[in-house]
């Protein structure tokens, strides 16, 4: 089987949900360490503009969001499956749930404390890729009142967690474990002081915490940027599953389409068709210097618009 090949880097939380489930599936992986601001050079033809990080590789085929990749880990190594038969759909639902509103109070706390230590950069680098002003005065005047939210939603993990069993569906961590987890491990990496401060008698939640750290990251070894690259260019796309008809936007094998994030990172890349479901586009394109390519992205979050 083709390597697994991650493009990300270390302090990145959505790429921690991904080293998180390599570890709980004891994968193998390569690690491809990218910075945390434009450009990448190796990465951006690749993908055909996507920029946001983590990016999983595998040969000529590259799968773009945590949650699509979480899927794809899902698909080639079902073993230590990241649903449960009572979590089939809700775990996969609860990421939106701890990826955007927790994650944004997350957000608040730690770049709200850095303040001004934020490398200017960094922030020019956050405004392309959000379309809006990184503003750390308003981020820390967020901060105390982000504060309260952020407890409010860790309030729910301990509820969960009394109830269900060492992870929030029970005996198996899930991938709502890891959409979760993200926050735990970006607020007690970023601002250990509020992380201890706001989880203050919730035992069950550092409890499952340590839980999750003991997954590890598998098997990484590290491989460079330029030499994905060339996998990329040197391989061929797998071939692609049967589509599933009757799409709610009319889609379907061969149509030109654009495809961005709804969010911020809205960078459309343009392909064509060859596979299509409810939870899945996956998008054929040249890329420069490396040739065919294929692009998956999930259809939740993001935005598919026919090209006429």
């Amino acid at each position: 089987m083709t390597d697994l090949i991650l493009h990300q880097y270390a302090a990145s939380p959505y790429a921690e949900m991904v080293r998180t489930a390599l570890g709980l599936k004891g994968l193998s992986w390569r690690k491809v360490d990218q910075p945390n601001i434009m450009p990448r050079p190796f990465l951006t033809p690749l993908t055909g503009g996507y920029r946001r990080i983590p990016v999983l590789q595998v040969g000529a085929d590259l799968y773009c969001d945590t949650g699509l990749i979480l899927r794809e880990l899902d698909r080639r190594f079902p073993d230590s499956p990241l649903t449960s038969a009572n979590a089939s759909g809700a775990a996969w639902a609860l990421r939106t749930w701890a990826e955007r509103a927790w994650f944004g109070a997350t957000v608040a706390i730690v770049f709200g404390a850095r303040g001004e230590n934020v490398p200017q950069d960094f922030i020019k680098d956050r405004e392309a890729l959000s379309g809006r002003p990184f503003d750390v005065a308003a981020l820390k005047a967020a901060a105390p009142v982000m504060a309260g939210q952020w407890r409010a939603n860790a309030d729910l993990v301990e509820t969960q967690l009394a109830g269900a069993g060492p992870f929030l569906f029970g005996k198996q961590a899930t991938a709502a474990d890891l959409a979760a987890y993200l926050n735990i491990w970006f607020l007690a990496s970023g601002e250990p002081r509020a992380f201890s401060r706001l989880t203050t008698g919730y035992s069950r939640l550092l409890a499952w915490q340590e839980r999750m750290k003991a997954f590890g990251h598998g098997k990484p070894e590290r491989l460079s940027a330029e030499d994905a690259f060339q996998i990329a260019a040197a391989a061929t796309p797998e071939a692609q599953r049967t589509s599933i008809g009757d799409d709610a936007q009319g889609l379907a094998p061969g149509m030109a389409v654009t495809v961005m994030p709804d969010d911020y990172g809205r960078n459309p890349v343009a392909g064509e068709i060859v596979f299509v479901s409810p939870q899945e586009i996956a998008v054929r394109r040249q890329a420069d210097g490396a040739g065919d390519v294929v692009v998956h992205f999930p259809r939740a979050g993001f935005v598919v618009t026919p090209v006429t």
